[in-house]
């Protein structure tokens, strides 16, 4: 018998002329020339009429071909430029084989024109046309992306860009619009299905045996490693998909194909950075240049140098550099340091700087299951200044299953700062049948060792029903918001955080909110099961309502082990970070693990909405809700 290793050279030539005439018949995006492939990067559109075509073509990356489903043949889609005060008209044609969408991200419009299917319009059919119409009342850096299925991981994205009615708060000599991603050849519908096979699938940083022998130092106290144990939780379970199965691109570019930004030395220049990747955060810095903030989420803030930030899913950030007469690298290097994005910023073509190596991986502790009661935790520090001035000492406090309920008597009282978790006082508080009393400069294993005993599934801490969904509640969840970001504590330079940002302009409402709103965000990682407040969309919740011009408290507490980015469609809300009338305003916001996060909403726009974790595959799962404000009598329905 001959075996199929044995074929002659004559044999296999002519079998591969045979493959080679079939290639012929196999769809553009599998072809392997790059004839008909996306362009790279974008170019401009500008209003009021712009036409959008959806379709799937071949996308190159470092001279591989992958299956891309593009806007206007490019990834990212074409840069849309408006002006302030202009009504849009843009026709979206779909050439896909399914429906498909385009929501404005950040941009505030009628509930109609979100481009949400299900919730505000039944999605773009197939090879057929749909026109968006809606003023531009607002200015800033945005974008624009699909909420159809996992289009978005597919290139189904592009920057959106909203220039001033007035003249522009922030001068600069020349500005850059950098859109950073994500790009996978796998197909993300697997990628999703591995992920539920084995949360970790893509983690291929996990702790070995060098660690706990002394070989390398172990991240871990012994504490912290039982305690994990116990959990069945992985400390460096920090990014679901990571460099094992991600290539980091910006403006569509590869690191090899060096996206380039020129300016003249001694320029002030605007970079308009948007993360418009599907399940990366990235922590951005160029090295030899400080990075002056002025924009958060489009809208602007007082300006704060610092030397790197981190940049959730969906979030934007404008920031001026006054670069010299040499070049820097752009660094976008992952939350879990298993890749990065890089780019070149220089005052000639063809330059390239030297490129940082990857730092070493972080790993989770007692802090992001939410058991750090350290009293003097700066994190917390100030919740109680930040209420005094929002005025919250008369809220009442909800859950979102029962709205109307006043847990005043669970010591949130009338008197309970916007910090009410992190101050409460545990003297007495048992844990897993252990009493917890957490003094000031305690040491560290002595705390991980109190907090051993904590039942980490206490049902009776929460009133929604807890399932084989929700693996962990936080015991004790802490304001995290004056914390940098996971794995940028001790960098050894200037990090941003929340707390360092205060709006430009004073606040519209100056109500105080008339109650709190808790919300959870939930899920099983192991399982990758996700949720808010123990219950996916799929399951039917019942929204969360209010009235309209209602002013609101959100109080979203994380229960996971994972920094998840929160997006609330049609609304801006103000960060309860200590700035009193300068809280700043942002539509998306990251929630560290084992923390929670208080935020000022004033529902004005009537309608239902999105809220959901931007982490597509979290969202893809269930992690996602609907808000309902209801109108005034006489609104229009």
């Amino acid at each position: 018998m001959t075996s199929i290793l044995s074929l002659d050279r004559r044999r296999f030539v002519a079998g591969g002329a045979a493959v080679l005439g079939l290639s012929a018949l196999r769809p553009a995006w599998a072809q392997s020339v790059s004839h008909g492939a996306a362009a790279k990067g974008f170019g401009t559109l500008t209003g009021p009429d712009i036409d959008l075509t959806i379709a799937e073509q071949a996308f190159d990356v470092n001279g591989r071909l992958g299956h891309a489903v593009t806007i206007n043949g490019s990834i990212p889609g074409p840069l849309l430029r408006f002006r302030e005060g202009e009504k849009v008209r843009l026709a979206v044609t779909n050439h896909l084989d399914e429906d498909t969408s385009i929501h404005w991200h950040g941009v505030l419009v009628p509930f109609a024109m979100d481009g949400v299917p299900g919730v505000s319009f039944p999605g773009i059919k197939p090879h057929s046309t749909f026109v968006y119409e809606f003023p531009l009342i607002h200015s800033g850096t945005y974008w624009y992306h699909s909420h159809s299925g996992l289009q978005e991981q597919l290139g189904h994205y592009g920057p959106m860009i909203i220039d001033p009615a007035g003249p522009d708060p922030i001068g600069s000599d020349r500005e850059h619009v950098i859109v950073l991603s994500d790009w996978s050849f796998m197909h993300p519908h697997t990628i999703f299905s591995r992920l539920k096979q084995e949360g970790g699938f893509f983690n291929r940083q996990k702790l070995t045996l060098a660690d706990r022998i002394g070989a390398k130092t172990d991240p871990l106290t012994p504490e912290e490693r039982e305690m994990f144990a116990r959990m069945r939780m992985d400390p460096t379970d920090i990014a679901d998909v990571t460099g094992a199965a991600y290539q980091f691109l910006v403006n569509g570019h590869s690191p090899q194909e060096n996206w380039t930004g020129l300016f003249r030395p001694g320029e002030r220049v605007r970079l308009r950075i948007i993360n418009a990747a599907t399940q990366t955060t990235f922590n951005l810095r160029i090295p030899g240049l400080p990075m002056t903030v002025v924009a958060s989420d489009g809208i602007e803030v007082q300006p704060v140098e610092v030397d790197e930030f981190q940049i959730g899913n969906a979030e934007t950030y404008d920031v001026i550099v006054q670069p010299a007469d040499q070049a820097y690298s752009f660094v976008a290097e992952t939350i879990d340091r298993s890749g990065m994005g890089v780019a070149t910023l220089a005052p000639r073509a063809g330059m390239r700087a030297a490129v940082p190596p990857l730092r070493e991986r972080p790993t989770l502790g007692m802090r992001d299951m939410g058991m750090d009661h350290g009293a003097g935790h700066e994190a917390g520090a100030h919740a109680e200044p930040a209420a005094a001035a929002s005025g919250t000492e008369h809220m009442n406090h909800s859950s979102a299953s029962s709205p109307a309920v006043d847990h005043s008597a669970m010591g949130h009282g009338s008197s309970a700062p916007a910090g009410g978790h992190a101050s409460m006082d545990h003297a007495g508080m048992a844990m897993g049948g252990m009493a917890h009393a957490a003094s000031p400069g305690a040491d560290a294993s002595a705390a991980a060792s109190d907090m051993a005993g904590m039942n980490m599934r206490d049902k009776s801490k929460v009133d929604f029903p807890v399932g084989p969904g929700v693996d962990m509640i936080a015991p004790m969840p802490m304001d995290r918001i004056g914390d940098p970001g996971i794995g940028l504590d001790n960098v050894g330079h200037r990090v941003l955080t929340y707390r360092d940002l205060a709006s430009l302009r004073p606040r519209r409402d100056t109500r105080p909110p008339t109650r709190m709103l808790e919300i959870h965000l939930t899920g099983n990682m192991e399982r990758f099961m996700w949720s808010m407040d123990g219950e996916k969309l799929s399951e039917n919740p019942e929204p969360y309502r209010f009235a309209r011009d209602e002013r609101v408290r959100l109080r979203l507490i994380n229960d996971t082990m994972m920094t998840h980015p929160m997006h609330l469609h049609g609304h801006f809300f103000e960060l309860v970070n200590g700035h009193g009338a300068h809280q700043p305003l942002k539509h998306t916001v990251r929630v560290l693990p084992g923390g929670y996060v208080d935020l000022d909403l004033t529902a004005d726009a009537p309608g239902d909405w999105a809220f959901h974790c931007h982490l597509l595959y979290h969202m893809h799962a269930g992690m996602m809700r609907i808000v309902k404000v209801r109108p005034l009598e006489g609104d229009a329905a």
